[in-house]
């Protein structure tokens, strides 16, 4: 480990960050790492690339109502904010102004990286800023990439069990691989490495949660060395614990995704409107460089990652960010509780809200934090007991939410709460009443926001990832909404409550259904037997959604003919999970009141029709359905 201080070497058209341990060049005043030396190799970036090409911000922006521009940002002005030996922090900015107009994005942008003496690594963050009056946007996405040498990094680690040695850049190219359904997703037929032949290739594949996504990256195993990008707060991440994001994919390719509509749709990009100011601190993220001696088992630097991985969690807030944007420690504040849960028709006494996810998030709707992606977002896990501790909160006004694994529905406590530097706020006891009518007559599924617990069937053996072959994610497998089809090619899903499995009978995703070349939408059906109706009383359906794209549910009972639905949800949905190899995108619960008089005595049936059919990827996930009683006329516990 290198003693040296951190050192400045100031070029025409560059500047480079030296601790010893490692080189950073940048370009002046761009802001593009052009090159980063480490362990006695000169550049572990592509250096067969342009320098814009390596280490960069970029963003999707538009005006409203326009496509999407794809930009690298560019600085235009450079400026040292710290160099005394311990750390070098440099700005690259781009300034807007009106002259602009219509081709940059209306922000300000600081980009700031930073290098630490004795660290294995560098960091950056940036402050975007709209001032008030500025014309309207919308944010599509913003990240860092690096694209790294493809002759040095072939093995890609995501999650201890998703990791494996990736196929080159070229085999993506025309004459080695065959398009498929959408751009991201090829079939290797010709890869230069003959073992990757007949593997489908597919970034979305790689995709992680918000709370899972905390390190990712790649190692070069014959000279043993990692390229990782550490996360350690999702606090400027958008959407909450659960959002998808992608990772890193071939290329060799790592991001660090700040905002993104992936998985979500529209309601997770950014709508700057009516000239409104606004300023977001993106990170800082980590970027950490370890070694291993030649010889040893490349993969240990994997665990070494992780282990630094919790080195940077435990430090965040970071100290040092010399922007005052970015909140230290005690410029913070921390909350701290106990949920618990009372359902009468489950326990006369309260529950605790084992494992519940908890979070501030800006003032809104009960469950509105999934689509918030303007500000910052605070989550913790309640543990066993449903206690919780959120802490380093930036100063502001939030909501309260939570959601509880194995309830339905979304908690918030009604009254904003107020954060400012040094509180520490108890919460005290806080109860959740998850939506419920009556007693449960049957159900399906476990309410967990996924469909994982669902019939995910094996893929097209023409379409694998071997990766995900016997494998817990196997629903990260390419083209497996074609498989609906081939398990119901006449008729669709039928599932009798009592004697069918929902993981071996419910299929994952209601999907339409192929057909002589074209899609026709699917109705599935749900039988149950009743022994006794009130008809004169009223029951209720509940229907917990994982996902939508571009569909519809209807809802019938007992006649499947009836010209209106009991219930349609409208055209709901952007998440594209199906596409994207996800097992949920948005969150979705309905409650459907059943009278008694669409009943009978004896069987019933259910029927779910999912209408729209123009893409093979339209459709619904589903995560819960619960039919219960009329409610009893028990009185509910004091």
């Amino acid at each position: 480990m290198s003693t040296q201080g951190v050192c400045l070497n100031i070029q025409r058209h560059h500047v480079v960050m030296d601790n010893g341990i490692v080189q950073v060049t940048l370009s002046n005043p761009g802001g593009i790492v052009t090159g980063i030396r480490y362990n006695g190799i000169d550049n572990l970036l592509e250096v067969l690339n342009q320098e814009t090409n390596r280490g960069y911000w970029d963003l999707v922006w538009s005006a409203p109502g326009s496509k999407g521009i794809f930009d690298v940002i560019q600085g235009t002005g450079f400026k040292v904010i710290v160099n005394n030996g311990e750390q070098v922090e440099l700005s690259f900015t781009r300034m807007w102004d009106p002259s602009l107009e219509g081709k940059y994005v209306p922000l300000n942008i600081d980009k700031r990286f930073v290098m630490l003496c004795g660290s294995s690594g560098f960091y950056s963050y940036a402050i975007y800023e709209h001032l008030k009056g500025w014309p309207d946007f919308d944010l599509g996405e913003t990240r860092i990439t690096f694209k790294l040498r493809k002759d040095k990094f072939q093995y890609m680690a995501v999650a201890d069990n998703r990791q494996r040695f990736m196929p080159l850049p070229d085999d993506r190219l025309p004459g080695r691989c065959q398009a498929l359904a959408y751009p991201e997703a090829v079939l290797l037929t010709n890869p230069k490495m003959p073992g990757f032949k007949g593997e489908v290739d597919d970034k979305y594949q790689y995709s992680a949660q918000n709370k899972d996504n905390r390190v990712h990256g790649w190692i070069c195993t014959n000279q043993p060395l990692g390229f990782w990008q550490i996360t350690p707060s999702d606090e400027f991440r958008s959407g909450g614990p659960i959002k998808q994001n992608l990772t890193s994919h071939v290329g060799p390719t790592t991001l660090a995704m700040f905002l993104s509509a992936h998985y979500a749709g529209q309601d997770l990009v950014p709508k700057i409107r009516a000239g409104e100011p606004w300023k977001k601190v993106f990170g800082p993220v980590f970027i950490y460089l370890n070694s291993a001696r030649k010889g040893d088992d490349p993969l240990w630097l994997w665990e070494d990652a992780k282990i630094q991985m919790m080195t940077e969690v435990q430090s965040w807030p970071y100290s040092f960010p010399a922007s005052e944007d970015f909140q230290k420690s005690e410029q913070r504040g921390n909350i701290g509780g106990r949920l618990l849960v009372f359902d009468r028709y489950i326990s006369e006494d309260h529950i605790s809200a084992r494992g519940a996810y908890v979070g501030l998030a800006p003032p809104g709707e009960v469950g509105s934090w999934q689509r918030e992606c303007k500000d910052y977002q605070f989550w913790t896990r309640a543990d066993e007991n449903g206690y919780f501790s959120i802490n380093n909160v930036r100063t502001g006004d939030y909501n309260l939410y939570a959601w509880v694994p194995g309830f339905i529905g979304d908690y918030r406590y009604d009254v904003v709460v107020t954060v400012t530097s040094g509180s520490l706020i108890e919460m005290g006891y806080l109860i959740y009443e998850p939506p419920r009518d009556g007693p449960t007559l049957w159900e399906i599924g476990i309410p967990d926001r996924s469909a994982a617990e669902f019939y995910v069937p094996d893929p097209d053996p023409k379409y694998i990832n071997r990766l995900f072959v016997h494998h817990p994610d196997r629903f990260r497998q390419y083209g497996l909404w074609g498989r609906y089809a081939d398990l119901y090619p006449n008729e669709d899903l039928v599932y009798t409550v009592g004697v069918s499995d929902y993981a071996r009978d419910w299929f994952f995703a209601q999907v339409p259904r192929k057909r002589d070349d074209i899609h026709v939408g699917t109705t599935w059906q749900i039988r149950f037997k009743l022994n006794n109706v009130d008809r004169s009383s009223t029951y209720k359906l509940r229907v917990a959604i994982a996902s939508a794209t571009l569909a519809e549910l209807q809802v019938r009972v007992n006649d499947p003919n009836a010209r209106r639905p009991l219930f349609t949800s409208g055209l709901i949905g952007r998440d594209n999970s199906v596409a994207r190899h996800g097992i949920h995108g948005l969150y979705w619960l309905y409650s459907i009141s059943v009278g008694g008089c669409h009943l009978v005595e004896g069987d019933n049936t259910l029927f779910f029709t999912q209408p729209r059919c123009t893409s093979p990827f339209q459709g619904l996930m589903y995560d819960y359905i619960r039919f219960e009683g009329p409610p009893s006329c028990e009185a509910a516990p004091i």
